[in-house]
């Protein structure tokens, strides 16, 4: 029997960050689940976070990766941060470190570096697919 497609994303617990990421990656990702990896302000804690947290959000990947076959995963950030009151460019700044940081743990999946902006919208930052940050967001 075949597996379903999953992804992961790695998104703040902000409710209303969750479905407008799950949507893109359904639809960008040709996926039918998305598992959520939720830490306030995600971007800033794989930026610059502790080890601890950056461990615990590796090891809840890794799982998705083992146990669902997530072959992408996501990390996030978003306008209106409680967590992480950055400007944009911060953020993008950080979501593309963040990549930086998944990648060195040498994940056996494609990585996204997704922004959710002021009108819900997902605006690609990342795609390990490419060869450099995207220069228009989506």
């Amino acid at each position: 029997m075949p597996r379903d497609k999953f992804a992961t994303a790695i998104t703040c617990i902000d409710g209303r960050v969750q479905q407008p990421i799950s949507d893109w990656m359904k639809l960008h990702a040709n996926v039918h689940y998305v598992d959520l990896i939720t830490e306030p302000g995600p971007d800033k804690e794989l930026s610059d976070g502790s080890a601890h947290i950056i461990d615990e959000i590796v090891r809840k990947v890794s799982f998705s990766i083992l146990h669902h076959s997530s072959s992408v995963v996501a990390v996030t950030g978003h306008h209106d941060c409680a967590a992480n009151d950055a400007d944009k460019e911060e953020h993008i700044e950080q979501i593309l470190e963040g990549v930086r940081v998944l990648l060195s743990y040498g994940l056996n999946a494609r990585v996204l570096g997704l922004w959710l902006n002021e009108w819900n919208s997902v605006e690609l930052v990342w795609d390990t697919q490419e060869r450099e940050p995207a220069r228009s967001f989506l």
